[in-house]
Formats: structure tokens, C-alpha cells, sequence
């Protein structure tokens, strides 16, 4: 059974009703294998309910980077490079909400290799205040955080998340609950992910990089990924 069969077999049990172990049993498979499927599920319906329009959209400069892209040549900060560059990006989304209120959603991928690394939100605030909050947010790259077409945030961080899963990392948890923000992506990402095509993955302060690398390993051979880890 390919993956597309599993995950339509896994969407049509949980459709009845069935816990992920009752699927895993049903189809014979280790419980692990489905969890990630039905976590993957529920994003995806998540991502699919209606959204309140998109009150804007940034993503930080240099995201570009070591990235590939098809179209969309208009989409701010192509080429741009940025000091310190390690495949990190930022992305923060805000929609229309009650009384004059907006909702927003971060979220900080690793585009090279690891996906969605963490998220903030949703939170809610009063259009006032949302200024001051994407410069705060943005604080730490360098130059000004970039206004961008709903469009590049779907493509940057979908296609990020499906690129990663495709080397055996799942998004940080709270992903599930922001990813309807982003709305849904309809069919792959325009973008090449990796560094020029090929993973790289660089250690983060609180990573398992024993356990990513091995994971790697697993995935795409230890000859065809690069990365940086702590000689510690």
C-alpha cells in the first residue's frame, strides 16, 4: 500500500469514527504510523473551515534563501540575501475578528530540513496594537519584516511542513491548532525545499540531533543530506 492509499484508508476510518489504534489494528499497521496520518487529517480540515478575511501578512527577510521557486515572481524579497542565514524563517498571519479585533498566528519554519519548528497563537488583539506586534516578532532578523500575499504564507509554511514530514519529522504541536489560519494549499508548493534541493540540517539548542540525524539517515541516505551539529 502506497502512502496516498494509507492516508485515503486512514481518512475513510476516521470518517466512521475509529480511534487511531482501532485503524491501526484494522489495517495492520503499528499505531505509530497512524497517529502522524490522523494528526496530518486534522490539520487538513482544520486548514479547510471557512477563515475571516486576512487583516496581513509578513514573512522576514531572506526567506528566499537556498530555496527554489516555479511562478510567482512578484512575491516580495526573491534574492534578497540576509546575514547569518540558516534556513529559519518567520511567518505571521492575521485575520478579522470580533469587534474590530484581529486574531494572528506565528509560525517559525525551518525551511531546510525540519518544518514547522514552533507557533504562537492564536492571539487576539486590537488592530492598534498589531504594528508594534509584527515589529516585536520580527525583532530578531535582521532588516524589516516584508508584507506578503497570503499566498507565499501557504506555500512557505505548508510546503515546508509537507517537506519535512517527507523526511520523517512531524511539526511541533501546536500546529494544528494554527494552521487554519494559513487556509489551504491546493496541490504542492511552488517552492523547492532544502538548501539548493538537498537537506541541511542545522542543530537547534533543545534538538535531539542524534536522533534527527538518524532519521535522515533513514529517509534519504547518510550521503545525501548535509548538516551542522555541535561537536559536544
Amino acid at each position: 500500500m502506497t502512502e496516498t492509499q494509507l492516508l485515503d484508508r486512514v481518512r475513510q476510518l476516521r470518517e466512521q469514527g475509529r480511534s487511531p489504534k482501532e485503524i491501526a489494528r484494522c489495517l495492520g499497521v503499528r499505531p505509530a504510523t497512524v497517529s502522524p496520518l490522523v494528526r496530518a487529517l486534522a490539520e487538513e480540515r482544520s486548514a479547510a473551515a471557512t477563515e475571516p478575511a486576512v487583516a496581513g501578512c509578513w514573512v522576514s527577510p531572506g526567506w528566499s534563501i537556498g530555496l527554489g521557486l516555479e511562478g510567482f515572481a512578484d512575491w516580495p524579497g526573491l534574492g534578497v540575501s540576509c546575514p547569518g542565514q540558516s534556513g529559519l524563517v518567520a511567518v505571521l498571519v492575521a485575520r478579522e475578528h470580533r469587534y474590530g479585533r484581529v486574531s494572528v498566528c506565528g509560525y517559525l519554519v525551518d525551511t531546510w530540513c525540519l518544518g514547522a519548528k514552533d507557533t504562537l497563537g492564536p492571539r487576539v488583539m486590537n488592530l492598534s496594537e498589531l504594528p508594534g506586534f509584527v515589529k516585536t516578532y520580527f525583532g530578531a532578523f535582521e532588516g524589516d519584516a516584508l508584507a506578503a500575499p497570503i499566498e507565499l504564507a501557504q506555500h512557505l509554511v505548508l510546503g515546508a511542513v509537507a517537506y519535512a514530514r517527507s523526511l520523517g519529522f512531524q511539526p511541533e504541536e501546536g500546529f494544528a491548532a494554527t494552521a487554519g489560519h494559513l487556509g489551504s494549499l491546493d496541490g504542492p508548493s511552488a517552492i523547492t525545499f532544502g538548501k539548493e534541493g538537498k537537506p541541511y540540517y542545522i542543530e537547534g539548542p533543545y534538538d535531539n540531533s542524534v536522533r534527527n540525524m538518524r532519521t535522515l539517515e533513514r529517509s534519504v541516505g547518510k550521503d545525501n543530506f548535509t548538516f551542522m551539529v555541535s561537536l559536544d
